[in-house]
Parts: structure tokens; C-alpha cells; sequence
């Protein structure tokens, strides 16, 4: 993914409010970069520019080379899990593959892969009323892997859930990451959370929503990660607190 001399507007003359920009960002292939500052500095407004749901108003944007394409590009997922509440985890799911172009014939296959992924075996046949909201959540995750494109972003789909909750999908949204590959971006105001999941942090100032800190994070990823564990160490509570440090210094230059 490549991000070259982007900003982005909203209204017309005097109305316009520069939301982002400029921004300069080169993403590789596999990496887990997620964006974090306080609200309102443009995170959001960079996710759907990198979606496609929106055209910046000057610079370009290339996921795999090329402009993105809404709903082929990206899975995406909310910050609220969107659903169809009146179709069951299976129904949703369905509907996800159908639109991806799988083949009917794999379905079955397919949906057992994902639910098992997000770790909702079992749960096909209930209702979106029927389920948790984490678990509406992981629903969405499953939906948004349906299509096998190269990239996944996230959009605070974690801030209306308990902390408890909001843990033990981190751990999931890590892991899901580490087996699937996807070049990923995660959109959060959280120091926490980011230092957690990402591979990658960029801090971005207050709006228009310029690059203030661009940070590789080192710490260990993939299979075997106590997370508990990682949490704890001096390395993350030293990268959390650079974060946080850089994130209210954004705010308020």
C-alpha cells in the first residue's frame, strides 16, 4: 500500500475543513501498521480514503499498485459490527462469500473456516439478537476475511466493548493476523491497544492529520506470545508510554 503527498478535504470555499494532510506513508506486504491520535485528528477519514469509500482531494492512494476499489480491496470492519439482524451468523456470512465470488460449492467449507478462525464454531444456526456483542464483533472479523483480498482494516471496532472483551479480541485480531498475512491497519486512539497489535505505529497530529511519529514496534508476534505476558514486559510499557507521550504531544502542538 502506497500513500503518496495525500490530503483530504471536506466542504467547499469558505465551509472547507482540511481533515488530513499531507500524508506520505509506504506500507509493505504483511505488515500490521495501525493509526492512532486523538479524535478528530483524520484517522477515520485516512481508513476510507485507503478503502476507497472516498477520493482524496489531492495525491493518490495504490493498494497492490492500483486505486482502490470499494468492497474488493479491503475487508473492513466498524466500529459497530454492522450485521444483518435478521439473518443468523450463518446468513451474514453467506451473503459475504456471495458477494467475494466463492463458488456456492465451498461455502460450507469456507464459513467453517472463518467461524473457526474467530473462534464461534457452533454458532451458525443463532441470530445476531442471540449473540454477545464481542461476539457480534468476531462476526464481523469473519465476515470482513470472507474475501481473500490482500488487506483488513479496522476501525476502532473494539471502543463500545468491555475491557475484558476488548482484550481477548486484540488477542485474536493479533492472531488472526500472524496466520492470514494480510497487510493490515488499525484505526485507535488507544496507546494500549495499538502498542499491542501493531507491527507498526503512526501518530498523526491533530487535524489536518500530518505523520508526528512513525515507529516500528519490535516486540515478538506470531504463535507461542503469552499475551499477558507481553503486556507486562518493560518493552511494551516503554513503547505504551513513548506513545501516549507522542499522541498528547500531537494533540496539542
Amino acid at each position: 500500500m502506497q500513500l503518496d503527498d495525500v490530503r483530504h478535504e471536506y466542504g467547499r470555499g469558505r465551509e472547507t475543513v482540511a481533515a488530513v494532510g499531507p500524508v506520505d506513508l509506504r506500507v509493505p506486504a504483511g505488515e500490521f501498521l495501525v493509526l492512532v491520535g486523538a479524535s478528530g485528528c483524520g484517522k477515520s477519514t485516512l481508513l476510507r480514503l485507503i478503502a476507497g469509500f472516498e477520493q482524496p482531494t489531492h495525491g493518490s492512494v495504490r493498494v497492490s499498485g492500483a486505486p482502490p476499489r470499494p468492497g474488493t480491496s479491503a475487508g473492513v470492519v466498524f466500529q459497530t459490527p454492522r450485521l444483518f439482524p435478521w439473518r443468523t451468523v450463518r446468513g451474514n456470512l453467506d451473503l459475504a462469500l456471495r458477494y467475494a465470488g466463492v463458488p456456492r460449492a465451498r461455502w460450507p467449507e469456507r464459513r467453517a473456516e472463518l467461524l473457526a478462525r474467530v473462534g464461534l464454531e457452533g454458532t451458525e444456526r443463532r441470530h445476531v439478537w442471540e449473540i454477545s456483542g464481542g461476539q457480534q464483533q468476531r462476526v464481523a472479523l469473519a465476515r470482513a476475511l470472507a474475501a481473500e483480498n490482500p488487506l483488513l482494516l479496522l476501525d476502532e471496532p473494539f471502543a463500545a466493548l468491555d475491557a475484558l472483551t476488548r482484550e481477548r479480541l486484540q488477542d485474536d485480531v493479533r492472531e488472526v493476523a500472524a496466520q492470514t498475512g494480510r497487510t493490515t491497519v488499525f484505526v485507535t486512539h488507544s496507546a494500549d491497544e495499538a502498542v499491542f497489535l501493531g507491527s507498526r505505529i503512526v501518530v498523526l497530529t491533530r487535524s489536518p492529520g500530518t505523520v508526528a511519529l512513525d515507529l516500528p514496534i519490535g516486540l515478538p508476534r506470531g504463535g507461542g506470545v503469552d499475551a499477558d505476558q507481553l503486556r507486562e514486559s518493560a518493552e511494551f510499557n516503554a513503547l505504551r508510554t513513548e506513545v501516549a507521550h507522542a499522541v498528547k504531544s500531537a494533540a496539542a502542538a
